[in-house]
């Protein structure tokens, strides 16, 4: 009878809201997990900012110092300097000889690796002996070279380049090394701001993710980078939560119908409507809006979508997290 039928009715939504609470509790603990890898996250993108803006910073330095090498380098070749062209191919010639990972700071490694005593050729400097000849630090730029190791080498004699050691500093033109040097730093330093403003740009999308108002207890977060589709007749569309709404029909056409906007349920019941907005222009004018509301349902599933009036779209929009605790009160209430 129908006394009965609407007994089984409600206990089937009784059961329904049962299932749909407990996924939920599930969706609000995976949710709290989730933001905080969000947010751990966060906080290795930013040290990692952090860290590119001083290798940043050091490149371009770096380039700057082999710019105006490359123009001393340039202008004295114009003067026909046959000295500073002399001068100068030693002086790059032998830092690049020196720097053997090519990158533009010479190390107590390096150092011990090409520079011997010119009394005990076969013997390996010591770490102490070769801070000596480096001035005191452990590595130096060729700045701080050309007023420490290369005053020293070349006097000639206490320390020299170890035998054998390639690519001697008088073999190559100068000014093809200055602006081969200078290329090379410019390469360097085009690679550190790219994977810089790489690192920011994830920064920058990650905290507007993390902006979004995803419920009190995050239980709406797992729905970010989703996106719902529902096939209705001859368009097919696509509700993606907190990014965009869109309408495809079957000759390929799609259409924007809102960008996420705000939460828009009653006071009671805040999270309970989306609205969706700022989607393409509609012919009568203005642009298209969509209004999602989300019901309780033991799945995450769009399961309708409405034009009650033109370029004004309806969804509903089923998920666990959508289930209240009060429904079930009432609907306990409504039996007594």
């Amino acid at each position: 009878n129908l006394g009965q039928k609407e007994r089984a009715y409600v206990e089937g939504q009784m059961r329904t809201l049962d299932e749909g609470l407990r996924l939920k509790q599930q969706m609000i603990e995976e949710g709290v997990l989730l933001w905080r890898e969000k947010q751990a996250h966060l906080r290795e993108l930013q040290q990692a900012a952090e860290d590119l803006q001083i290798k940043l910073e050091e490149h371009r330095w770096r380039k700057h110092e082999t710019d105006q090498l490359q123009e001393q380098t340039s202008k004295a070749l114009e003067a026909g300097d046959n000295g500073f062209r002399h001068q100068n191919a030693s002086l790059a010639g032998l830092f690049q000889l020196l720097d053997s990972n090519k990158d533009g700071r010479i190390s107590v490694d390096e150092v011990k690796a090409k520079v011997v005593l010119v009394h005990e050729a076969k013997r390996v400097l010591s770490e102490d002996e070769a801070l000596v000849l480096m001035g005191g630090g452990r590595e130096m730029d060729l700045t701080k070279f050309q007023h420490t190791l290369w005053d020293t080498l070349t006097r000639a004699d206490n320390v020299k380049i170890k035998d054998g050691a390639s690519g001697g500093p008088m073999s190559e033109d100068p000014h093809l090394k200055a602006a081969d040097r200078a290329e090379w730093e410019a390469t360097n330093l085009r690679k550190v701001e790219e994977a810089y403003e790489t690192v920011n740009m994830e920064i920058r999308d990650l905290q507007k993710n993390l902006s979004i108002d995803y419920g009190a207890d995050w239980e709406f977060l797992f729905l970010s980078g989703q996106c719902y589709k529902l096939q209705m007749y001859e368009y097919a569309y696509s509700l993606c939560p907190f990014n965009l709404i869109t309408q495809k029909s079957t000759t390929g056409t799609e259409v924007l119908l809102g960008r996420w906007g705000m939460w828009a349920g009653p006071p009671k019941n805040h999270y309970s409507q989306m609205v969706y907005e700022n989607g393409e222009p509609c012919w009568q004018g203005g642009s298209r809006t969509t209004t999602v509301t989300l019901t309780c349902g033991t799945e995450t599933a769009l399961r309708s979508v409405k034009e009650p009036s033109k370029c004004q779209y309806i969804m509903d929009f089923q998920t666990p997290v959508a289930c209240q605790p009060v429904l079930k009160q009432r609907g306990v209430h409504s039996e007594l």
